[in-house]
């Protein structure tokens, strides 16, 4: 069985491993870093740069995973191999989105039903691409599966090795929340639903337990036996207008499709256990 994941990154390179456990062979697109994409077990093609390859490899997949983000408004993967998409053989095609195509429901539960209303720049680029994978899928009958991450965080990408630093902070926003999910959890999603498609499905892969950013950073401080960074109020802390931008939406995003439909059982149902391994790991 062989994997081709557009734009391998953080996320790909999780699933990669546990594909590459079961026998599958794995190829992965990267801009520059092709080091990355074989430390996780994966053969890297650079992109662009050998488009004729990865053409041939759309056409050999069993599946094709779509990590590459929208850029300018347009999706890139549909920009470069469109027409070699819409002819594959592959039986299952995962597209990561974001939560962030919800807008803001100011703290509320949300689920996938829930209208598209984004907020933010990266949000509505993320519903167009949705969109233009959707169409393409209709179009051509095509085994699509939409998957809507919350916060990523896992090892290299926790709070630790800022807060050893000094350099982590505590923004407090009163009613924010933001929902979260290891990457673990991401590749136990993706794997189950390679082995039980349900081509049209939308998902959201979170974890159990939406919370406040400031509550996340208390928690791992204590971890460390640090006290908590200083708590700084929202509307007069110093940010950039990105990090700003991140609080704009606040919401809580039920992952309930994923346990009824692909029977995922998370290894990290909330920030406390997913924290707590990360540092018996070795921290970030």
């Amino acid at each position: 069985m062989r994997l081709l994941v557009l734009g391998h990154g953080y996320s790909a390179g999780f699933l990669a491993a546990l594909l590459k456990a079961e026998g599958w062979q794995i190829t992965g697109t990267t801009r520059s870093q092709p080091e990355r994409v074989l430390a996780s077990g994966a053969t890297p093609l650079l992109w662009p740069g050998d488009e004729d390859a990865v053409r041939d490899e759309i056409a050999r997949a069993d599946a094709i995973l779509v990590s590459a983000g929208p850029q300018e408004g347009h999706d890139p993967a549909l920009a470069a191999f469109g027409p070699d998409i819409a002819r594959t053989r592959a039986r299952w095609i995962g597209y990561l989105s974001t939560t962030g195509v919800y807008g803001d429901h100011g703290g509320d539960w949300i689920d996938e039903e829930t209208p598209l209303s984004p907020t933010t720049r990266r949000g509505h680029d993320r519903v167009t691409a949705e969109q233009a994978w959707q169409a393409l899928a209709a179009a051509h009958a095509l085994p699509l599966h939409i998957f809507r991450l919350a916060g990523i965080y896992g090892p290299g990408r926790g709070p630790f090795a800022k807060l050893r630093a000094g350099t982590a902070r505590r923004i407090v926003k009163p009613g924010q929340v933001f929902s979260r999910i290891h990457a673990e959890d991401i590749a136990q999603a993706l794997l189950a639903s390679i082995k039980a498609p349900r081509p049209g499905a939308i998902y959201n892969l979170c974890d159990d337990d939406p919370a406040p950013p400031e509550d996340v950073i208390a928690h791992a401080a204590t971890l460390l036996g640090l006290a908590p960074p200083p708590a700084e109020d929202f509307a007069s802390a110093e940010m950039t207008p990105m990090a700003r931008s991140f609080y704009a939406e606040s919401k809580r995003v039920s992952n309930e499709r994923i346990k009824r439909e692909l029977g995922v059982i998370l290894k990290y149902p909330d920030y406390r256990s997913g924290l707590a391994a990360l540092l018996a790991e070795g921290g970030d």
